[in-house]
């Protein structure tokens, strides 16, 4: 029986661990969440001051509905995991309330036996009345055994009580903490909800002005074109460099350990958030309209640096209308882009460190003063690559 009471209380407390580690990764998870929430906030706060719709604003209205929706996502996983505690708990309760009957009854009867016993026939001459000596010294470890048996089983059922009364205190606990994660849940849904509505009322207001938006989506794709052929035209460059002369030991390197880093490296912007997103995707308003996007915008607040994800060499500092300058750095047969610079602190030829500040990402006073980095990674003998696959997930 002891054997078995010991067994229950090593599962349990062995599952309450699992359980516990995981709660708090959620938790974790909820709070970092939850700062990311309040830095999309100030931004929506910035362009609000603006009273102005923009695309740009439904972009962060939008990735702050994903974030609020992933902490409704992880509260309910919360309390699925302290609901399936609760019922291993009470479970657990049920079977250690059980054993302790059971040992209590045992432990009763062996009290009850041994003061007979000792009233009957008394331990001294017990032993003293055996044969010989022999025999005498193993009444004697008898009698021993016995007693030990005894406080072995006071003190099973001492530390069955402890454990029963920890358990119920940890019940409680856990009962408290659902009711009060089901509060937040519901506080978190009203805002998502006010959240919607405050998108929709955007797009709405947008909506009608599609002629100005396509005006404004005309001269983004321009932009993006002379970008883009700008930057093809370095890639050619680079690739029949590459053809005419190997790449040296070094930039081979470079170029490997830059592979090496996929989904590590850091991001070209100490703080901010994804706005726009690599492929094809539906336009924020004009549904029927699709973007085709070689790059991410990562949309920050005020003034903010841009900096090298890896070490490599300068390739080249160009302008483009509209966009301010642009920045290619080569690492090896990678090449990062970096476009909407200004305050450059690089020029072509300079080596990079990792994290390197190559310039400051304008900040656009018509825009809540909001600060949009384009940023690109380009492989030179293959595709253009999406680079949210090699940033590190925040």
């Amino acid at each position: 029986m002891k054997y078995f009471v010991v067994l229950t209380l090593i599962i349990f407390g062995f599952i309450n661990c699992l359980k516990g580690q995981s709660r708090k990764d959620l938790e974790e998870k909820r709070a970092k969440t939850l700062g990311e929430i309040t830095y999309v906030d100030n931004l929506l706060k910035t362009t609000a001051k603006q009273k102005t719709e923009s695309i740009t604003a439904i972009k962060i209205i939008g990735n702050k509905l994903v974030l609020r929706e992933s902490v409704i996502r992880g509260m309910r996983d919360e309390i699925l995991l302290l609901m399936d505690r609760i019922d291993l708990n009470e479970l657990a309760i049920v079977m250690m309330e059980s054993d302790l009957v059971v040992l209590k009854n045992d432990y009763a009867k062996a009290v009850i036996n041994s003061y007979r016993t000792k009233k009957g026939n008394p331990e001294l001459v017990y032993i003293l009345s055996a044969k010989d000596f022999n025999q005498g010294y193993k009444r004697l470890k008898y009698l021993q055994q016995i007693t030990k048996f005894r406080r072995k089983e006071s003190e099973i059922i001492l530390e069955l009580k402890n454990q029963i009364g920890t358990t119920k205190a940890r019940l409680q606990n856990d009962l408290y903490r659902v009711s009060d994660l089901k509060r937040g849940e519901e506080e978190q849904k009203g805002l998502l909800q006010n959240e919607q509505e405050k998108k929709q009322q955007m797009v709405k207001s947008l909506t009608k002005k599609e002629i100005q938006l396509k005006k404004e989506l005309d001269e983004k794709k321009r932009i993006a074109v002379k970008i883009e052929n700008e930057i093809a035209r370095i890639i050619e460059e680079e690739r029949k460099k590459a053809i005419r002369s190997d790449n040296t030991p070094e930039q081979k390197l470079i170029g490997e350990n830059f592979a090496e880093n996929k989904g590590r490296l850091p991001w070209p912007v100490e703080k901010g958030i994804i706005t726009s997103h690599f492929g094809i995707h539906k336009n924020a308003v004009l549904k029927y309209v699709e973007e085709n996007n070689i790059d991410i915008e990562i949309t920050s607040s005020g003034k903010i640096s841009a900096r090298s994800v890896f070490r490599g060499e300068v390739a080249k500092v160009f302008p483009i209308s509209g966009a301010n300058m642009t920045v290619i750095i080569r690492h090896g047969k990678y090449l990062s882009v970096y476009t909407n610079i200004i305050n450059l602190r690089v020029k072509t030829g300079d080596k990079v460190s990792i994290k390197q500040e190559i310039g400051d990402v304008y900040s656009d006073p018509g825009n809540g003063n909001n600060s949009v980095l384009k940023f690109m990674i380009f492989e030179t003998n293959s595709k253009y690559l999406d680079p949210e696959d090699w940033l590190a997930k925040k």
